[in-house]
């Protein structure tokens, strides 16, 4: 099997993958759009304007929010958290609802190592045909 056979069969199967990450497939791909890592953010300036992208893993939605979204991102380093403000989030809501995997462009904000994106711009990433889940709380 190729890769992209060997990942369909494992979501299929498992819902997972023990082999590379989807996204280490696709990181050249990624790297010629601008995309970093997960793993780079922690040596990122506080404002820099970037794009992260990854597998959502979770996407929140409190009562408390205000009517944000918190959306996290998995990469084959790690996750990377956005934060979706309402006028975004009404503008591209299905996308943000359905697609499996995402690229978010925004602001970094990196405050004692705690970090995240806040979403100016989103845009689907077509990593793989595998069936990935999501834990969305909405």
């Amino acid at each position: 099997m190729n890769h992209e056979e060997r990942l369909v069969a494992d979501f299929n199967g498992t819902g997972l993958t023990i082999g590379p990450h989807p996204m280490q497939y696709r990181r050249a791909e990624m790297k010629k759009l601008g995309i970093y890592r997960a793993s780079d953010l922690p040596q990122l300036p506080n404002g820099r304007r970037l794009r992260v992208g990854g597998c959502v893993i979770a996407r929140q939605r409190p009562g408390t929010a205000k009517g944000m979204m918190f959306m996290s991102l998995e990469d084959e380093t790690g996750i990377a958290n956005a934060i979706i403000a309402p006028d975004l989030l009404q503008k591209n809501r299905v996308l943000l609802i359905s697609e499996r995997f995402v690229m978010v462009e925004g602001i970094l904000q990196n405050q004692d190592n705690v970090m995240h994106i806040r979403a100016e711009k989103v845009a689907p990433l077509h990593v793989t045909k595998a069936e990935t889940a999501s834990h969305d709380f909405h």
